[in-house]
């Protein structure tokens, strides 16, 4: 399978690449920092409803990936899964934009409950999607690869971010509310349809599953071995949740600009831009860097980029500083994601992948549901810095543990359950 794998590695790497493009180009419209959360604002003022935004999707993602584990490790092939799951993260955007241009008429209760369902149902989509795509892009990706191509897909889905995210700034500008941000959402739900075209070409071979599978226990069994005796991972767990955490004043940035500093919408939209052009660059770099050199210097750069992105926001003496707020945004996003990614896919024996894919998603849900809602919440009671100020601890702790305590797995010197319990 290996032969065949590496045959048709370069169309896979490609239209995945594509994919990734346009599934970015699709958030530049819909963006979770900028346009959704201005979308939320429009109907009411509470902070802990715009951290919800994030935090519905990064949750949506992660929590259902150790329920899929069992049913993804029974496949022979994922992309049958993939193609099917992952209508349910891109449809909601052609009814959120029918929701948007509706507005006026149902109004304001009814368009944020009608708004928080629909963002439910895409991050579930993304979540019930995501471990087979992760295993997918696992299998059909060489390791020595993947940290790289990550970091490139990222890129891709960033650059055309940026250009979706300078548009729908101009459409949020120009045209008035409803129709501008009808239009961001159906422009998303467009490019969601070209990205889908692209994911359906991969070229996925079957592999081998055993033909009497684990049972439901068996299963379990093996979640609770994994936890107690890989210590490395468990700790890359601790470190991950820590991190999630710290990134709590990201939501907030772009509002507490806008409302409070007097960011006007296009810039804040250049501002959005700037992220997805400084994560164009990061993650190709950084990805190369994880590939080639060592992944804990990287882990440990996107940690002390939260602490300064959110000492930065803090104590901005003017708005042209929340440009490199946004760049240390962007590296931190990067490490968190597209590395965090592949380092997660080198934990363990290739069997186990989706169990500890699944752990290092599900895990994090917590962490993800509450970092945004406390957030919210200490800026309802104390502002907007004191989220900045929690965000700012929270990494330095997230510093320590990621540069004392994990070892991450190099690449081809995967940590497996068996080897650290002994």
């Amino acid at each position: 399978m290996d032969a065949e794998i590496r045959r048709h590695f370069r169309f896979n790497f490609w239209v995945n690449l594509l994919d990734g493009g346009f599934f970015g180009f699709a958030f530049g419209f819909a963006s979770l920092s900028t346009v959704l959360p201005l979308f939320i604002a429009t109907m009411s003022d509470s902070a802990v409803l715009v951290g919800l935004v994030p935090a519905i999707h990064v949750v949506g993602w992660q929590l259902p990936q150790l329920f899929t584990a069992q049913r993804v490790q029974a496949l022979n092939r994922f992309k049958p899964w993939v193609l099917f799951m992952t209508i349910h993260e891109r449809i909601p955007f052609v009814f959120l934009s029918l929701v948007a241009w509706l507005s006026p008429t149902l109004g304001k209760t009814t368009t944020l409950w009608l708004s928080f369902f629909l963002l439910t149902w895409q991050g579930l989509g993304g979540g019930l999607t995501a471990n087979a795509w992760q295993n997918m892009i696992g299998k059909i990706i060489p390791s020595e690869y993947r940290a790289t191509f990550f970091g490139l897909q990222s890129a891709a889905a960033n650059l055309l971010g940026s250009a979706g995210a300078a548009l729908a700034g101009l459409i949020l500008e120009r045209l008035v509310f409803p129709g501008n941000f009808a239009l961001c959402f159906l422009l998303a739900s467009l490019m969601m349809g070209l990205s889908y075209f692209f994911i359906s070409l991969t070229r996925e071979p079957e592999h081998y599953v055993e033909t009497n599978p684990r049972d439901t226990k068996a299963f379990w069994a093996e979640v609770r071995k994994i936890l107690t005796c890989d210590k490395s991972f468990t700790w890359y767990l601790v470190g991950r949740i820590l991190f999630q955490f710290s990134m709590m004043a990201f939501a907030f940035y772009m509002v507490y600009a806008v409302q409070e500093r007097g960011m006007g919408k296009f810039e804040a939209g250049i501002m959005t831009s700037v992220l997805f052009i400084t994560q164009v660059i990061a993650n190709p770099l950084l990805g190369w860097l994880a590939d080639r050199w060592k992944r804990q210097p990287v882990l440990e750069l996107g940690a002390l980029a939260v602490v300064l992105s959110a000492l930065l926001a803090w104590f901005a003496p003017a708005l042209s500083w929340f440009y490199l707020v946004m760049i240390l945004t962007g590296i931190a996003n990067t490490v968190f994601w597209a590395i965090g990614l592949a380092i997660t896919l080198e934990f363990g024996q290739e069997s186990q992948r989706p169990t500890y894919v699944g752990l290092a998603n599900t895990l994090i849900a917590p962490a993800a549901a509450l970092s945004p809602l406390v957030g919210g919440w200490l800026a309802d009671q104390w502002g907007y810095p004191a989220t900045f100020a929690a965000s700012t601890c929270l990494g330095l702790i997230a510093l320590a543990v990621l540069h004392f305590f994990v070892q991450s797995p190099e690449r081809g010197q995967s940590i497996t359950a068996n080897s650290t319990s002994g």
